[in-house]
């Protein structure tokens, strides 16, 4: 509970995209082990590639106007964090 706490605060004061560099490396983690020769840079690239993939849905979902990439990012990465807390959480009960 305090850890989601903090998670919201830190999102609240560096923004959305900001939320990307305390999402992503949760999920390479689950990907990769816990080995931080493989994570750090596994999760520097990963990182960079979902803020293009967000950055390109953001430019083309409606083609005209550009959506800020921080709307995109926080439906995606919040869609995202939501299964990995109810993931982890099924797998302790």
């Amino acid at each position: 509970m305090i850890a989601s706490l903090l998670a919201g605060f830190s999102v609240s004061i560096a923004g959305m995209i900001g939320f990307v560099g305390l999402v992503v490396p949760h999920f390479i983690r689950m990907l990769v082990g816990a080995d931080h020769r493989i994570l750090m840079p596994a999760a520097f690239l990963a990182g960079g590639a979902f803020l293009i993939f967000c950055d390109t849905i953001a430019r083309t979902i409606i083609a005209p106007v550009e959506l800020p990439v921080g709307v995109v990012t926080g439906i995606l990465g919040g869609s995202l964090f939501i299964y990995a807390l109810a993931k982890k959480g099924s797998g302790n009960a």
